[in-house]
């Protein structure tokens, strides 16, 4: 069986069995890349069904000096991924990432935004630029909702129950979620709607979709990158930031003001309650107030 061969096979389980989003099976399908273009570097010709787990390691060790401990961590979950696979399809009996040790982590915590650091952000839009309104709205609706970038350009105008209170979220796996809007951010969107987006002319299969750019053609997670960059510049902010701080922000800001970590996690689309768990180590205070609050010794 050929390295192409088995990827393939692999992409497809990711997308149908397992209901994984593109962005994740590009991921798996990267790390995979990389172990072939190893193997071609050093002469190893060697078939998925074949490879041991000296080579798996040798693999690990070189790339363990270009990446951090995370990215290395990635790599050995998704090899390992791969070759389950293998087995599950009946292709090996053992997988050669098995006893491969995986870098222990510390506990990376989100970076996140004050609401002033926020505030400021969104005052620094230039509102006469025609996206100017576009890009405010943008980053009211991740902040305002918690969405990851990918909800954010897949949004569209038929998910959006304003009636109702409320705007469909397609996330991960294309798990659909209900997630509450503010009124004030409802409001934006639909003077965004007024005022930019419906003197443009859509490009067929953009008709339905929320935040276009100036050609009528959905954007892409690089520009909302780039131009909340460009924004973070300009008021001079000390922080790294990316739409994902946003969605931190968002989530940390809730639990800050009493808000159920079960909530949080429904509205962020979580899968498991322990991913929502690291924004209790954010503030401490937060757990003090619960005993505080409900324990029958208070």
């Amino acid at each position: 069986m050929k390295w192409e061969h088995a990827i393939r096979d692999f992409q497809l389980f990711l997308k149908i069995e397992r209901g994984l989003s593109t962005n994740t099976i590009s991921g798996y399908s990267i790390d995979l890349q990389k172990l072939i273009r190893f193997l071609e570097h050093n002469e190893i010709f060697v078939a998925p069904t074949a490879i041991e787990e000296h080579t798996i390691q040798h693999f690990i060790y070189e790339t363990a000096k270009e990446v951090n401990p995370r990215t290395q961590a990635r790599i050995i979950s998704g090899l390992r991924s791969f070759f389950d696979y293998m087995i599950f399809e009946g292709y090996r009996t053992l997988n050669p990432t098995d006893f491969i040790e995986t870098p222990k982590l510390g506990l990376k915590l989100p970076d996140t935004l004050s609401q002033e650091e926020i505030d400021t952000l969104i005052g620094a839009i230039d509102l006469s630029h025609p996206q100017g309104e576009r890009n405010k709205t943008i980053i009211e609706t991740i902040y305002s909702c918690g969405l990851r970038v990918s909800e954010l350009i897949s949004l569209k105008i038929s998910d959006l129950f304003f009636e109702e209170g409320f705007i469909r979220v397609i996330g991960k796996g294309d798990k659909q979620r209900f997630v509450p809007i503010h009124s004030s951010t409802q409001k934006l969107i639909r003077s965004y709607l007024t005022n930019y987006r419906n003197q443009l002319q859509p490009n067929k299969k953009f008709e339905d979709i929320l935040f276009l750019n100036r050609r009528g053609n959905g954007l892409s997670r690089q520009m909302i990158y780039v131009f909340l960059k460009k924004l973070a510049e300009k008021i001079q902010l000390q922080k790294k930031i990316s739409p994902h701080t946003l969605r931190h922000s968002f989530a940390t800001h809730l639990l800050k003001g009493g808000a159920d970590l079960r909530i949080i996690q429904q509205m962020l689309g979580h899968e498991s309650i322990t991913t929502t768990e690291i924004y209790v180590h954010l503030d401490k205070s937060y757990l003090q107030k619960v005993v505080e609050t409900f324990h029958p010794r208070k």
